[in-house]
């Protein structure tokens, strides 16, 4: 059944088949129509998590002070007239709230109708409060964080009863420049104001979001690149300007490449980089200036690399190779493509991660793309034809200690067959 065209006919009715659902699917028994699936997975997270289905639970609300910081820091902040002209003009009109979370769940801003802003605090959904789903339940903010999609929840597809009267759909917001989630905007109000079109016009608005910070980022590398040019023409040898996070402004004695895999928190002094061996990095403007030395840095050789999958939204890759170590964040289908190659280290065609991740082989084209993303930091460390790590890497896999958390946002078929059936309450 599609739930979002049956409750815009019947809000009402609605409401009462998934208190229905809901009840049957908590005890145990018959539901008269199944859940829809990232529904019925949140519910399994909530219910191995032990949320309380029948009393909510609220975390002690952030400072002000602390809520300001947040806002300063977050890339958020710079996409707010973006949200705000594309959401809040509708949302007073139709009663419903724009709730703006950081990636940790935090409320840092929420603005709208101000009756439906009043119902809100009484759900404790207020700037500083904590809406991750391990802690309230399946909600519009904390379970678009957890899935990487956007997820509409209507009234008992809340675990916890008390939201019931809810309805929101929330949507993410990751940073162009590596994936990494960086927020979720959600629009919320009373079941009966529920939409089915709601959905796509939130998730509409975050992409163009994503497409403000994508332009910004554009702007800020044109500047470190006019700063770059005359300090790169006095340089011998190798050498390339990056911003912060790696990515390229100018290069001199190498070929271009969009990015360089600078360990997060870098700083000045020598280092050992993927792709470019020893070098020496130095300040420059906004970014660095990175230096490689004239020799490059062997083959893969005994490497060693641990793919630490233990934290949810919190992946990651080290490699530590003789000539030094680096450790790279990485994205959630980066974390799973790496993953399907640490379980199967024969290799996989193309076709057959297409078939791993999407139960299609014939979508080769997504696969060979983001491929050909990972080996700009993996480089050596990872061949092709098949696509798999190098012979003589020592791979080692951090996994969660329930298997039912492993890659949670990830809809592969292999990933879902290795979590496990999903538990009943």
């Amino acid at each position: 059944m599609d739930m979002t065209q049956f409750a815009a006919a019947d809000a009402t009715r609605a409401a009462r088949v998934l208190r229905e659902v809901r009840s049957a699917r908590l005890s145990g028994g018959q539901a008269p129509v199944a859940p829809r699936p990232v529904i019925e997975q949140s519910w399994a997270r909530m219910l191995r998590s032990g949320v309380d289905p029948d009393h909510d639970f609220r975390s002690g609300l952030l400072p002000r002070e602390e809520v300001e910081r947040r806002r300063e820091a977050s890339g958020l902040r710079q996409v707010l007239p973006v949200l705000r002209e594309g959401l809040l003009s509708v949302a007073d009109v139709a009663h419903h709230i724009m709730v703006v979370a950081d990636a940790e769940g935090r409320v840092l801003w929420r603005e709208g109708s101000s009756p439906v802003l009043r119902k809100a605090d009484g759900f404790g959904c207020e700037p500083g409060a904590d809406w991750r789903e391990e802690v309230v339940g399946t909600n519009g903010v904390g379970t678009p964080a957890v899935t990487r999609r956007p997820v509409q929840v209507f009234a008992s597809e809340h675990f916890v009863q008390s939201h019931a009267t809810w309805t929101c759909a929330g949507a993410p917001i990751t940073d162009p420049r590596d994936g990494r989630l960086i927020g979720v905007v959600d629009v919320s109000g009373p079941l009966e104001t529920m939409h089915p079109a709601t959905l796509a016009w939130v998730d509409s608005v975050a992409k163009l979001a994503e497409a403000r910070l994508r332009e910004l980022h554009v702007r800020s590398l044109e500047r470190l690149r006019a700063v770059a040019a005359p300090v790169l023409a006095r340089i011998g040898g190798r050498a390339v300007v990056v911003d912060r996070d790696g990515w390229t402004a100018a290069v001199t004695g190498m070929p271009y490449t969009n990015r360089v895999a600078l360990p997060r928190g870098s700083a000045a002094g020598p280092r050992w980089l993927p792709t470019l061996g020893a070098c020496t990095v130095e300040p420059l403007a906004d970014g660095w200036l990175v230096r490689a030395a004239p020799e490059e840095a062997g083959p893969c050789g005994a490497a060693r690399i641990v793919l630490d999958l233990r934290q949810p939204r919190r992946w990651s890759m080290e490699v530590r190779a003789g000539a030094g170590s680096w450790v790279h964040e990485l994205s959630p289908r980066h974390a799973e493509l790496l993953y399907l190659l640490a379980v199967q280290r024969t290799g996989r065609s193309a076709a057959g991660l297409a078939a791993d991740l999407f139960g299609d082989p014939g979508r080769t084209v997504t696969v060979r793309a983001e491929m050909s993303r990972v080996r700009r930091y993996l480089g050596a460390f990872l061949e092709h034809r098949p696509y798999r790590f190098c012979e003589d890497a020592e791979v080692e896999l951090l996994l969660p200690e329930d298997p039912h958390d492993l890659l949670p946002q990830s809809t592969s078929p292999v990933v879902a067959g290795r979590r496990g059936p999903s538990p009943t309450r």
